[in-house]
């Protein structure tokens, strides 16, 4: 679980746990009783019942075991962890003391993501940023970016038709090319992208290093000023080389977009327009528009892709699904064009099929860490000040009591019908909660919609053959903050020669 433990660190463990155990010991007061969780043992707690991958597996059987909000020992910090709907509502209506970040020494401090939106430390820089997350693409906004969305899709079947069988690469492109042009008014290149490449290298560095608890130094900050000769300090050389990728991400979009202004050439975009904005930009200011800039990528590309890629995979094992979300296209739409935005009202089944994907591929299934800034009460348990809030979406989405054959691709299930009602909206839990809800959720659904309706729209999405048998993909996820489908094997096709035309003659 912890890496680069040494005799040191051993040394730091028995000199410093039993001062947080005394702290938490005191606040969990007479009567205040702490969620049930699993027997830890003495001085480290529940450090080694930690899973090492797919966490969201373990906490969901901690769930069917301790019930909806279950409580865990690091080292003597509680970690709370939420396993149902109705706790996470809880916390969500609490949400001015649960919207903390903790301080991941690792990821935020040493690798620079702390200055990003995703792990900053709430107050006034936090919802500065959250407004110009809002100004660009935000609920009322985000309409403006449609014609945007539709001419990236076009290009995408486009790239798809040529090569049908580089789906995840032409998704990054499709995704990343959208927060390119509106965060920096750059326009992808075909082929291997740089700037794709640069900010898709940073977030993989991100997925790992933002984990909590995978390095020890998220444990004991102080060992962050070891030399980085000392056995067990070559997180720091790691966390050098990341922090390079990080500078990366935030530096070189942005003085590329500050060049195409000098030449009088630049497109409108986030930066551009933040930068006319301001007369004499302070260096604060010039500080926090290069990272709400790469805020806006760092927070929606990973996402939206893996929501993107589930989808294709839940077609391929779903084909009676696809058939009846093409007929509704044929029905709405015709064949005469592609679908868009306006056709929205119109395709109940399509809005539920795209609901689906949210709830069936938890894009991450286990959140952002939360940290309660003051002591508190959830479902009648003692909640103290400084504990970590981990969010279980993965087992809260799957869970059966909610969402009856979970596993099942299924958009009947947000469909109403006679006797039959409509389960719960996955939206209050796969975006976040409380003042962390994702900022950048409209857009990514709205990309999310293109994709889906379009694609099918033109596409025939199936198994592949291999020696005259089709080979079944398994849906089955990665690992990490952020978490894809595995890599699998689809074919993808044109429906029909007149939907061959309309992919070949799209702008």
């Amino acid at each position: 679980m912890l890496r680069g433990l040494t005799v040191v660190d051993v040394a730091l463990l028995s000199a410093g746990v039993y001062i947080l155990k005394a702290y938490f010991d005191k606040r969990a007061k007479a009567g205040q009783q702490l969620p049930p969780g699993p027997k830890g043992l003495p001085v480290v707690g529940n450090v080694a019942d930690m899973p090492k991958e797919k966490e969201w597996l373990t906490f969901t059987e901690w769930g069917r075991k301790f019930g909806g909000i279950c409580a865990v020992s690091l080292l003597g910090r509680p970690m709370i962890i939420v396993n149902s709907i109705d706790a996470l509502e809880e916390f969500d209506k609490k949400s001015a003391i649960y919207s903390e970040r903790p301080i991941l020494e690792m990821g935020g401090e040493l690798v620079g993501y702390s200055e990003t939106l995703v792990l900053m430390r709430y107050g006034s820089r936090f919802r500065h940023y959250r407004k110009q997350f809002a100004r660009y693409i935000g609920n009322g906004v985000v309409q403006d970016q449609h014609p945007l969305l539709i001419d990236f899709t076009q290009t995408f079947l486009k790239r798809v038709l040529k090569e049908p069988d580089n789906l995840m690469a032409h998704l990054r492109k499709l995704t990343g090319g959208i927060i390119l042009k509106i965060t920096y008014g750059y326009d992808v290149q075909d082929g291997n992208d740089p700037f794709v490449d640069l900010i898709e290298g940073a977030n993989e560095s991100f997925n790992i290093a933002s984990k909590p608890g995978n390095f020890m130094v998220d444990v004991f900050p102080s060992l962050k000023n070891l030399p980085s000769w000392f056995p067990g300090a070559g997180f720091l050389e790691t966390a050098a080389r990341w922090k390079k990728n990080t500078d990366a991400m935030v530096e070189v979009p942005y003085k590329w977009t500050k060049s195409q202004m000098a030449a009088g050439t630049a497109p409108e975009s986030f930066v551009s327009t933040s930068i006319e904005d301001g007369d004499e930009l302070t260096e604060s200011e010039r500080n926090d528009i290069k990272f709400v800039a790469a805020s806006l990528y760092g927070g929606g590309a990973d996402t939206t892709v893996s929501a993107q890629y589930a989808f294709f995979l839940a077609m391929v094992l779903n084909p009676d699904v696809q058939k009846k979300a093409q007929e509704e296209i044929d029905r709405v739409v015709g064949n005469d064009r592609l679908p868009n935005h306006d056709d929205r009202p119109n395709m109940p089944y399509l809005n539920a099929v795209l609901t689906e994907v949210l709830r069936w591929n938890s894009v991450a299934p286990s959140g952002v860490p939360h940290v309660a800034i003051e002591d508190g009460f959830v479902g009648g348990y003692f909640i103290p000040k400084d504990s970590m809030i981990l969010a279980n979406l993965w087992g809260i989405l799957h869970d059966p009591q909610t969402y009856p054959s979970p596993f099942q691709f299924d958009p009947e299930r947000f469909i109403a019908g006679p006797g039959k009602e409509v389960q719960r909206d996955p939206r209050g839990a796969c975006f976040g909660f409380g003042r962390r809800v994702c900022p950048g959720m409209y857009l990514a659904e709205a990309s999310l919609w293109s994709t889906i309706t379009m694609s099918l729209a033109v596409f025939d999405i199936t198994n592949t053959i291999e020696d005259g048998v089709a080979v079944v993909p398994v849906h089955e996820n990665t690992s990490g903050t952020i978490s894809y489908p595995k890599p699998y094997k689809c074919s993808i096709r044109p429906r029909s020669p007149k939907a061959l035309a309309l992919i070949t003659e799209s702008a």
